[in-house]
């Protein structure tokens, strides 16, 4: 196996040493103990029982930081999948879940395996802040319920979720909201106050001791679920039904595509605060490998957490042993303190997701979105609103359409081509094309930029005028910094449509990826071998023997 493909804890153990172990120690436990309320709230939000939140941020946090290219990652169950995890749940019960989970952990492995790790960072930035956005929105959404202490039943969908909520605010406990108030503003003052001890795990356990001392009549862990088995999670084959392969695929691909994004956005925040670089593809790899196996212990589906991740990172961890820490601290609490989680309050989870909701939305970079150019704006209002009012999977699939459609828009744009005269501008500078004038019998233009499907109707310059051009066209091409198979044939039809007209076509200068290109496709067939030359002067010599041929 090359260096490329070890995992950085790997890399790492080979010089690691007792303050390293000590510092990530302390990291990890740290860590841990955030990560504790949030994958039980995230579980709870979920549709799921609590424990899946914490089976699956053992298991994953483990084998992510173990196998993963990160430094510093932290992985386990994050508001990205809230809604989707819900949705499949409702739709095609746990054990559809756990073939969808599975499903996108072979994708992640497939997509790390290829090397489309570097492909994700292509997607733009409105596409990914319409995502986080709209997901922040539907956590929030799917809290209230909780944080008021409400017992009516909450439709699915957000319209209608917000309508029955909005009804049925008035018949909130008093009990509940003022604890989950509490808890929210425990969580301000204290990042504030104390930033270096986690506010999470303070707000959660000062909610727990006040329902228990105080005996506050309000929803536990208990009384909806009956509390959590203590113990080591059982190792269970999860039932496969092929007949749901088909239906399962979209939201797979969905899981998949989340996961990849958030982890290595995970990765890239980690590695400026941490002053690293990540192998984007071995962190897919164990993504994926993460997602299979954390479905066998019960587990939900997982990705790179970006506030536990920031947390490992400012707590002095140096190595991923802080990560393995961190799981082994969620195994260690589940194993001893199990029972107590019965008493603690739903209403403080909800309200530690309202604040997990308002961090993860990227509301800052609304304000950037806004002073951009009106289609980055709709892609990012297009993005929102799906991802809203409509479906996540929708949401994606619509997004990395735009994705490619912005791309495409944006790259054709920096493409031209245009009519060569003896001193031509470019990027402010004169240009002179050799020392003498070019002869009438000579027409030349110049690709400058990607020639690109999407920019080769810009060919139209030249095809559209051809009873205007000269005897010999020739095509200045060192300007052209790629070509692809749509560029390719759009040449060879200028060159075809030339010689109907009774005129010649010369290509030169063309770099090393286009002449490549076009040497595997034989496109020396359309023009001939000796048209196609190196060079601008060689292109005229070739252009004056061919205007006397012409000329007997």
């Amino acid at each position: 196996m090359t260096n490329r493909w070890l995992p950085k804890s790997v890399v790492l153990l080979r010089t690691y040493s007792g303050d390293a172990f000590v510092a990530d120690l302390l990291a990890g436990v740290t860590v841990g103990l955030v990560a504790l309320p949030l994958a039980m709230a995230f579980a709870i939000s979920s549709g799921v029982l609590p424990q899946s939140g914490l089976y699956c941020a053992i298991v994953t946090g483990f084998l992510v930081s173990a196998l993963g290219g990160s430094r510093f990652q932290i992985a386990g169950p994050t508001g990205a999948f809230v809604v989707v995890v819900a949705g499949i749940v409702a739709n095609y019960g746990i054990d559809g879940l756990f073939m969808c989970t599975m499903m996108a952990g072979a994708l992640l492995v497939v997509l790390g395996a290829t090397g489309m790790g570097n492909a994700v960072k292509f997607i733009p930035r409105p596409v990914v802040v319409g995502f986080t956005n709209g997901i922040a929105v539907l956590i929030a959404s799917t809290q209230i319920r909780d944080f008021l202490g409400l017992t009516v039943p909450v439709p699915s969908d957000f319209w209608p979720r917000m309508t029955t909520l909005a009804r049925n605010a008035g018949s909130f406990s008093v009990p509940a909201t003022t604890l989950a108030v509490i808890t929210v503003a425990v969580l301000l003052v204290w990042r504030r106050v104390v930033p270096r001890v986690p506010g999470y795990i303070v707000a959660l356990f000062g909610a727990t001791v006040a329902v228990v001392v105080l005996r506050l009549p309000v929803e536990t862990i208990g009384t909806r679920f009956g509390g959590i088995p203590s113990g080591l999670p059982h190792i269970v084959v999860p039932k496969f039904r092929a007949d749901l392969l088909p239906t399962l695929l979209r939201p797979a691909v969905t899981v998949a595509m989340l996961g990849a994004i958030e982890s290595l956005m995970s990765a890239v925040v980690a590695d400026r605060m941490g002053n690293d670089r990540h192998n984007p593809n071995v962190e897919l790899l164990a993504q994926g490998i993460a997602n299979i196996a954390s479905p066998l212990f019960g587990g939900l589906p997982a990705t790179g957490a970006i506030a536990r991740t920031g947390t490992n990172i400012r707590s002095g961890a140096r190595t991923p042993v802080a990560g393995m820490i961190h799981a082994a601290t969620l195994l260690v609490v589940l194993l001893v303190a199990a029972p107590a989680a019965r008493f603690i309050p739903l209403s403080a989870l909800a309200a530690i997701l309202l604040v997990v909701a308002y961090n993860v939305g990227d509301w800052r970079e609304i304000p950037e979105l806004l002073k951009l150019s009106k289609m980055d704006i709709s892609v990012w209002i297009v993005t929102f609103a799906l991802t809203v009012f409509a479906d996540l999977t929708l949401a994606v699939e619509v997004g990395m359409i735009l994705a490619m459609l912005l791309f495409i828009r944006k790259v054709s744009q920096t493409t031209t081509v245009s009519l060569v005269t003896p001193a031509y501008v470019e990027a402010g500078r004169v240009h002179i094309l050799q020392d003498k004038k070019i002869p009438d019998y000579v027409s030349v233009f110049r690709i400058h930029g990607p020639f690109l499907f999407g920019a080769t109707d810009k060919i139209s310059r030249i095809v559209d005028h051809v009873a205007e051009l000269a005897p010999i066209v020739i095509v200045r091409l060192r300007n052209m910094t790629a070509i692809d198979a749509t560029g390719l044939r759009a040449l060879e039809d200028l060159a075809d449509g030339l010689h109907q007209s009774g005129r010649e076509l010369i290509l030169c200068g063309a770099p090393k990826q286009p002449a490549a290109l076009m040497h595997q496709a034989e496109f020396h067939e359309h023009v001939g071998e000796l048209n196609i030359c190196p060079n601008i002067e060689a292109a005229l010599e070739r252009a004056a023997e061919i205007y006397a041929l012409i000329a007997r």
